[in-house]
C-alpha cells in the first residue's frame, strides 16, 4: 500500500501532465492488471489444503457489486487527477480514513474510540484547509469551476473508497471467513475482473480505444512513454488495492483507512519533487495535520493492538 498507491497517484498525474486526456482509459488501467493477482492465486490451488471458495449467489452478487463500485471509484479519481495537482489530490484522499472509520463502525462494527474520532476530525480539518488554498495550486489551464469539480470528485471518491473497504471486510466476515490468505487473492481477482468488465464497457461506448493510438502519438516523449505509463499504472494500481485488501483481511477497515492516510505525506513530498507542485503554507499545515491525525490514531489504538 505504501509503495504502490503513491506510485499509481504519481503515474495518474503524469498521464495528464504529458498529454493524456481520457478519464475512462485511466479508470480502465486501474483494473486492467487483474490477471497479475491471478498469477499469485493459481499456484496456491496446487497445495492439498487449499481449494477455491464455492461461489454462492450472495458471494457472486457481492463480487459484481464491489466490481461496479470499484469502477465508479476509479472514474471519480480519474476526474479528480485531471484537474488537481498530485499533492493536493493525495491530501484530499486522506479523508478516506474518516469514511473508512464511519462505514467500518456502521457495517462491520469496528470500534471507535476517542482517539480515532480525534484523528478523523484533524484529518478532515486538513482537507478544509486545502479547500481554502485553492487559488495557489491550480494547474495551468484549469478553471476555478474545474478545480472545484476535481475537489468534489476526490472527496466523493474517498467516501466511496471507505465504503468499499467496509463492504470488502463484510464479505470476509459474513461470506468467505478469514480461513486462509488465499481468500484475499480470490476476492481481489473477482472484484477487479468485474470492475474491468464495467470499465471496458464504458471505454467502448466512449470510443476511447480508437483514440488511444492518436493519444500515444501526441503524448510527450512518444508512444513508448505512453505505453509505459499505462503499463506501470496497471501494475501499481493492482498491487496497491491488493495490499489494501490484505490489510482488511489481517486487521480491519479502520486500519486500512489509516494506512491509506499514511501514504499522503509520502505522495505529497514526491509530487513536489517530481512535478514541482507548489507547496504553500496552507498545504504544509494540511500535511502536518494529516501526520498528526495519523499519530493520534496510532497512539490511541496501540494498547488495543498489544492486547489483541
Amino acid at each position: 500500500m505504501l509503495v504502490a498507491f503513491p506510485a499509481s497517484t504519481l503515474l495518474s498525474r503524469l498521464y495528464y501532465s504529458n498529454g493524456g486526456t481520457s478519464r475512462w482509459i485511466l479508470s480502465w488501467v486501474a483494473v486492467a492488471g487483474w490477471p497479475l493477482t491471478s498469477l499469485f492465486l493459481l499456484p496456491l490451488y496446487l497445495r492439498p489444503n487449499i481449494s477455491p471458495t464455492p461461489l454462492s449467489l450472495k458471494l457472486s452478487l457481492s463480487y459484481i457489486g464491489l466490481g461496479f463500485l470499484s469502477a465508479a471509484d476509479n472514474l471519480m479519481f480519474a476526474w479528480a487527477f485531471s484537474y488537481l495537482p498530485a499533492s493536493t489530490a493525495s491530501l484530499l484522499s486522506s479523508t478516506s480514513l474518516a469514511f473508512s472509520a464511519i462505514f467500518g463502525y456502521l457495517l462491520v462494527k469496528n470500534k471507535l474510540n476517542l482517539s480515532t474520532i480525534n484523528s478523523i476530525v484533524i484529518i478532515m480539518a486538513g482537507a478544509v484547509i486545502i479547500a481554502l488554498d485553492s487559488s495557489s495550486d491550480r494547474p495551468p489551464g484549469v478553471s476555478k469551476g474545474q478545480y472545484a469539480l476535481g475537489f468534489l470528485w476526490d472527496i466523493l471518491g474517498s467516501a466511496l473508497h471507505g465504503l468499499i473497504f467496509a463492504l470488502s471486510e463484510l464479505v470476509f466476515v459474513k461470506l468467505m471467513g478469514r480461513r486462509s490468505f488465499h481468500v484475499v487473492l480470490e476476492q481481489q481477482v473477482m472484484v477487479s475482473f468485474f470492475g474491468f468488465v464495467f470499465t471496458t464497457i464504458g471505454v467502448v461506448l466512449n470510443n476511447d480505444f480508437k483514440a488511444m493510438r492518436k493519444a500515444a502519438r501526441t503524448f510527450k516523449n512518444g508512444e513508448v512513454s505512453y505505453i509505459m505509463v499505462l503499463l506501470w499504472g496497471a501494475i501499481t494500481f493492482q498491487l496497491g488495492v491488493l495490499g489494501g485488501t490484505a490489510v482488511l483481511f489481517l486487521t480491519s477497515t479502520v486500519m486500512a483507512g489509516v494506512l491509506n492516510a499514511v501514504r499522503v505525506p509520502l505522495t505529497s513530498v514526491a509530487a513536489v519533487v517530481v512535478f514541482h507542485d507548489p507547496m504553500s503554507g496552507f498545504k504544509i499545515l494540511s500535511l502536518v495535520l494529516t501526520v498528526w491525525g495519523f499519530g493520534c490514531y496510532i497512539y490511541g489504538n496501540s494498547p488495543e493492538t498489544k492486547s489483541s
